[in-house]
């Protein structure tokens, strides 16, 4: 027993070694790191403006694919005088706030991250990652997997029309798939937020499953830009996959919570 006590006081220290700046301290640092995070953006607008023409012929490919399958022209157009150069300023701007992501999640980090104790800084800096990583995958499944059917779905209607594709509103339509689907993808987060307060448990997302999928499938049919079924169920599909991800996650967190309460038991 003599030997465990002198340990107590460090294990205080680290725990507690942070929270001790004043109110005016606290406003202080957080105007600079609104600061930093605007100068990264601004710096990252004007580099993702710089290149914002070759992501254009990036994002376009799946239309121009859809376009060459159906026999029509590959061309995309737009159609007011300023319509090209404020589809680069948007994508610029959006472009900036990716590639200005990583310092501004470490500006929130350095501000959240004093208030913190060792063991919630690990937690919210997995949680942070995890969240970009699966709303990156959100993206990159949007893109490669469901936009390619849904272009082809929706120039399948050939009729006796020649398509116009306006490339400010197919920039529209993908930008809202792919934020859409990046979004979607944070379910496993959602899961583990509403399991770590026990707010949900994995029996009782087992039990729920049915009932889960019947969600799923409504979400899909509301949000899936086309009626047919094969889209619809490439929807689904990680919906579903993300679902059970999310009963891992919250399995994993109820045993983490169940052995630190028989730790607890056994120092009583």
């Amino acid at each position: 027993m003599a030997s465990s006590q002198p340990e107590l006081p460090a294990i205080r220290g680290e725990e507690e070694d942070g929270g001790k700046m004043s109110l005016f301290e606290h406003l202080a640092d957080l105007r600079k790191r609104l600061i930093y995070s605007a100068l990264a953006i601004a710096i990252g607008f004007v580099i993702g403006f710089s290149v914002s023409k070759k992501v254009i012929d990036f994002i376009v490919q799946p239309m121009v694919q859809a376009l060459r399958q159906a026999h029509y022209s590959d061309k995309l157009i737009y159609t007011s005088p300023a319509g090209f150069v404020n589809l680069l300023i948007t994508l610029g701007f959006y472009l900036g706030i990716v590639i200005a992501l990583p310092v501004v999640l470490y500006q929130i980090w350095l501000f959240i991250a004093p208030g913190l104790y060792k063991h919630e800084r690990k937690a919210v800096m997995s949680f942070i990652l995890s969240s970009v990583f699966l709303f990156l995958c959100g993206i990159a499944f949007g893109y490669f997997i469901l936009l390619p059917y849904v272009l082809k779905f929706l120039i399948s209607f050939q009729g006796p029309f020649q398509p116009l594709i306006s490339i400010n509103e197919y920039f529209d339509l993908i930008l809202v798939v792919m934020m859409g689907l990046g979004l979607i993808f944070q379910l496993p987060i959602l899961i583990f937020c509403l399991s770590w307060f026990g707010i949900v448990t994995p029996q009782w997302l087992w039990k729920n499953l049915r009932y889960a999928v019947l969600v799923i499938t409504i979400v899909a049919a509301i949000v899936t830009p086309t009626p047919d079924a094969t889209t619809m169920l490439i929807f689904m599909t990680p919906m579903i996959g993300l679902y059970f991800l999310g009963m891992g996650v919250s399995y994993m967190v109820f045993r983490k919570k169940r052995k630190r309460e028989v730790a607890r038991e056994g120092a009583h």
